[in-house]
């Protein structure tokens, strides 16, 4: 079996840490979704974590481009990013919006696909290949 070459490695955990860092700025969005009821800094304060959140979907677009590229790998990571991306989008403007009603429901389902595609790179095996059976 071939070994992964060091740029294969390299995008493949800039791939990790684009998904990861995207998570995390949907966390923070969660959790700054609250100030922004309670306080007064509370709408600048998301205002600015939806700027870093476009940017960590942007840059998970970019990191699976990079990761494919390479190596050759399956363009899923592509697919998955491209619709991630979209769905930033359709945030940004409901949330300019004010339209609650889909911002809400629309965040908890971003960090849970977030959530799950992180888990999925974490894991043991790699995107685009099969479980091997015994």
């Amino acid at each position: 079996m071939a070994r992964p070459t060091t740029a294969t490695q390299r995008s493949h955990t800039f791939l990790k840490v684009s998904v990861a860092l995207q998570t995390l700025t949907l966390f923070f969005q969660a959790s700054t979704a609250g100030l922004l009821l309670t306080s007064s800094t509370g709408y600048l304060i998301h205002d600015i974590g939806s700027r870093v959140m476009y940017a960590a979907a942007m840059l998970y677009l970019l990191a699976a481009i990079l990761a494919w590229r390479p190596g050759g790998g399956s363009p899923r990571p592509i697919l998955y990013a491209t619709g991630f991306l979209v769905l930033a989008t359709v945030q940004v403007v409901v949330g300019i919006a004010h339209v609650s009603s889909v911002h809400v429901p629309l965040g908890v389902l971003m960090f849970a696909l977030s959530t799950l595609a992180l888990a999925r790179m974490l894991s043991t095996r790699p995107w685009g290949h099969a479980a091997v059976r015994p």
